[in-house]
C-alpha cells in the first residue's frame, strides 16, 4: 500500500500536499468558528466562494480578457471572504444569514452557468470536491496561510481565545473585538476560498468543522482544541491520500469519511470515559 503511494508522489505531490496543508489550516481555523456557534458559515462562505467561481465562468464566456480566464480563484476568496465579514460582524440570529447566503449562492451558482457545459462541469466538480489539479503555487500559498495562521495565534492567541468565548469581558478589557473579528473574517475567506478553488465544497466544509468537532469531544477547551484540532485533520488527510491512492478512490470523500469517524469514536470515548 505505501509502496504504491511512494510510487505515484512524482505524479500527485502537489496534490497531496496541498491536501495536508488545506487540512491543518482549516482544522485550526474551524476552532474559531465552533468556538463561535456558526458551524453552518462554513457552508455558506464554500458555497458563496463557489457562486464566485461560477460567475467567472459566466463572464469567460462572454468576455475575452485574459484576467477573466484566471480570475477563479480571486472570485472565490473574495465571495467566501464578504460572506464571513457580513456574518461575523452582522448583528442578529447568528445561522439566519449564512443559510440565506447559501440557498441563494447554491441557486446562483447553477443559474450562472446553466448554458454552459464546461461552467456546469466546473461547478459539479467543486460541489463534488476533486483534489487533483493542484499546483506548486497553490502548495506554496496554503503554507503561506498555514504560517501566518500559526504565528498569529501563538502570538495573540490569549486575546483571541477570551473575545471567542467572552466578547463582553473581550471589551470590558479593552480588547478591540470588532477588528478581530474583521481579521479572522478575512482569515477565514481567504483559508476557505483558495481552499474551495482547489479542493471542492466536501473537503474544504468537512476539514473546517470536523476536527474541531473531534477535538471537543476529546479535550473541550478552546487552547487545547487549537492544538489538537489541526492535528487530527492531518492525520486524517495523511491517511486518507494512502488509502485512495491504494483503492483508487476519491481522497476528499475518504478524508471526509474518516474526520466523520473520528467525530462519532471521540463522542463514544467522551460518553464511556468522560462521564
Amino acid at each position: 500500500m505505501f509502496s504504491d503511494f511512494v510510487s505515484s508522489w512524482a505524479l500527485f505531490a502537489d496534490a497531496w500536499v496541498s491536501a495536508w496543508l488545506i487540512a491543518a489550516l482549516l482544522g485550526l481555523l474551524g476552532v474559531a468558528v465552533l468556538a463561535r456557534g456558526q458551524m453552518f458559515l462554513g457552508a455558506a462562505m464554500s458555497q458563496a466562494a463557489t457562486a464566485g467561481v461560477a460567475l467567472v465562468l459566466a463572464l469567460s464566456g462572454a468576455v475575452s480578457a485574459a484576467w477573466i480566464a484566471n480570475a477563479d480563484a480571486i472570485m472565490a476568496v473574495a465571495g467566501a471572504t464578504a460572506t464571513a465579514l457580513v456574518c461575523m460582524l452582522g448583528r442578529g440570529h447568528r445561522e439566519a444569514m449564512p443559510a440565506w447566503i447559501f440557498l441563494a449562492s447554491s441557486a446562483a451558482s447553477v443559474l450562472l452557468v446553466a448554458h454552459s457545459a464546461h461552467g456546469l462541469d466546473e461547478v459539479n466538480r467543486l460541489l463534488a470536491s476533486s483534489l487533483v489539479g493542484a499546483t506548486r503555487g497553490d502548495v506554496a500559498m496554503f503554507s503561506a496561510l498555514l504560517a501566518l495562521t500559526v504565528a498569529v495565534a501563538l502570538t495573540w492567541g490569549a486575546q483571541l481565545k477570551t473575545m471567542l468565548l467572552d466578547v463582553p469581558f473581550a471589551l470590558a478589557i479593552g480588547i478591540r473585538v470588532t477588528r478581530w473579528e474583521a481579521l479572522l473574517a478575512v482569515a477565514l475567506g481567504s483559508a476557505v476560498g483558495w481552499s474551495l478553488h482547489v479542493s471542492g465544497l466536501l473537503y474544504t466544509f468537512g476539514c473546517l468543522v470536523l476536527p474541531a468537532m473531534a477535538a471537543r469531544e476529546l479535550v473541550g477547551e478552546v487552547g487545547a482544541m487549537a492544538k489538537l484540532a489541526p492535528l487530527l485533520a492531518l492525520a486524517a488527510a495523511a491517511v486518507a491520500t494512502v488509502l485512495a491512492n491504494s483503492w483508487d478512490l476519491p481522497p476528499a470523500q475518504v478524508a471526509v469519511a474518516i474526520l466523520a469517524g473520528m467525530v462519532m469514536a471521540a463522542k463514544g470515548w467522551r460518553a464511556l470515559f468522560h462521564r
